[in-house]
């Protein structure tokens, strides 16, 4: 058992902190509970896998809602316009930062 690309990441402890069973996070991103469980006991994790952990748990991205079109827009505004993406950044972390 190793954990080369999850050792930064708890799947147990993320899904426990969602307060969710493994079914639902499991199948959340498309690994069966048994696969995730085996995971969460410590097996090694794929990349991929790990990465939409990631992507999906701890930076709450819904993926359902983007398409390639969104990401290329945001790969064109961070190498066309750098100032412009960081002002965009930065005002996505203050409103976050603020309650609503």
């Amino acid at each position: 058992m190793t954990t080369d690309h999850s050792e930064a990441l708890n799947p147990r402890a993320i899904r426990r902190a969602l307060a969710m069973g493994q079914m639902e996070f499991w199948t959340g991103i498309g690994v069966t509970q048994s696969s995730g469980s085996r995971y969460e006991s410590g097996y090694a994790m794929p990349k991929p896998t790990c990465e939409l952990l990631r992507l999906v748990y701890v930076e709450g991205i819904n993926f359902s809602q983007l398409t390639k079109v969104d990401f290329e827009i945001a790969q064109y505004i961070k190498q066309k316009h750098p100032d412009l993406y960081h002002t965009l950044q930065s005002e996505l972390k203050s409103k976050s930062a603020t309650p609503p």
